[in-house]
């Protein structure tokens, strides 16, 4: 086997993917082909590795030799300007393993299947809404925008009606764009201080929600710093709501771009849940690989020699079209078997909230199924650009 060395490697321009659209780029496929890995650069930081294959992403993923808390202490691989302290995601163990745990028992399988009759209720409730007004109605704002955002915000404690403020600020936070890394850094902290005042009428008001109990191992029990404390709220309310917004529109795109995939799921909800999986691996929601990897010590991911200090990407969304892992990954099937998707991660870093994702993403669909069998699109869709994720901005449809 050949061992590669970065410095006989000449970086390419990432990210791939066109902005637009929900497509692959063919370069994923050529660099599933190419012996080892690839490196590339990106707009800001030093160049890094990209694993593509299943195989190399799900290795690097898992293993403890490759360090989030590392990417501090570099000018590490992004797609914005700042170099920026991501919170819990810039953690390894145990200080990732303290936070993690402090917030695990609010997303287990069971609180969160104690949360799907409010969940088929408020989809009930946003299609009624959508009937009453009439056609068209935009899925992402009527529909798959403000779903999620009512879950989180309630689990969380913060104010539904403050939907506006954050965001904004949501935005700024996944943005890819011209902003400088001042007005980036400016944000994050506007951001912080409405979440630090929210702390504050809760350290007042105890409430039955997740920042309260977050406050308690604050202050009773000093399980986490002030500043933990704010940004782990900044955290769960962003990723509680920006992921699963995206992926809704995401999903009946896909599906309506596939009709025959949409009236097979419309004839047999039993295949809601096979399907959530299904769509999750096909759809490729990240605007590019992120959060990079750093060995601690060298080594050998496929047949390249990673040395210590260097960075890896993984492209999770090029893994789930690894067809060593999936049989004909290019096509969809929802009532594909085995589906071990890398859709919600791997390791340590796995998404504490996808089994609210996922029932979400289960709820949402079997409302629009069933409530409105003859969705289409009926205009252009708006999507979003420099952005870390993909997904419309807006996406007009009928019934």
């Amino acid at each position: 086997m050949t061992t590669t060395h970065s410095h006989y490697v000449e970086p390419v321009t990432y990210p791939f993917n066109e902005e637009a659209g929900l497509g692959m780029a063919e370069a994923y496929t050529a660099a599933r082909a190419t012996e080892g890995m690839i490196r590339v650069s990106l707009p800001h930081g030093e160049p890094a590795w990209l694993a593509t294959r299943y195989a190399d992403v799900r290795f690097v993923l898992g293993d403890k030799r490759f360090s989030r808390a590392e990417s501090l202490n570099h000018d590490a691989p992004r797609m914005n300007p700042a170099n920026n302290n991501t919170g819990i995601l810039s953690m390894d163990p145990p200080d990732h393993t303290r936070l993690r745990t402090l917030v695990a028992k609010a997303f287990t399988m069971r609180r969160v299947e104690e949360l799907r009759p409010r969940v088929r209720e408020l989809t009930g409730e946003l299609i009624d809404a959508m009937v009453a007004a009439g056609r068209p109605a935009d899925l992402v704002e009527d529909f798959a925008l403000p779903l999620p955002v009512a879950v989180i915000c309630t689990l969380l404690g913060v104010p539904v009606a403050d939907r506006s403020k954050f965001r904004v600020w949501s935005d700024a936070a996944l943005s890819t764009s011209s902003m400088t890394a001042e007005e980036y850094l400016a944000s994050r902290e506007e951001l912080r201080d409405y979440m630090r005042g929210l702390i504050a009428e809760h350290r007042e008001r105890p409430a039955d929600d997740l920042m309260t109990a977050l406050i308690e191992a604050r202050d009773e029990r000093d399980r986490l710093t002030e500043l933990e404390l704010v940004d782990l709220c900044v955290g769960i309310l962003i990723a509680g709501h920006e992921t699963t917004a995206s992926q809704i529109p995401n999903f009946v795109y896909v599906l309506l771009e596939n009709p025959e995939q949409w009236a097979k799921l419309a004839g047999d909800l039993t295949l809601i849940p096979g399907a959530v999986e299904e769509l999750t691996r096909f759809v490729p929601l990240g605007a590019a690989a992120g959060f990079a990897r750093y060995a601690t010590e060298d080594v050998e991911v496929g047949s390249v020699l990673v040395r210590a200090g260097e960075p890896v990407l993984v492209a999770m969304a090029s893994a789930n079209r690894d067809a060593a892992q999936f049989s004909d990954p290019e096509s969809l099937q929802l009532d594909r078997e085995g589906n071990q998707h890398l859709g919600f991660g791997h390791g340590v870093h796995h998404c504490l909230g996808a089994q609210l994702a996922r029932l979400e993403l289960q709820e949402a669909l079997h409302a629009l199924v069933t409530r409105l069998p003859e969705l289409k699109i009926t205009g252009d869709i708006a999507w979003k650009t420099q952005m870390l994720v993909r997904g419309a901005r807006s996406m007009p449809v009928g019934w």
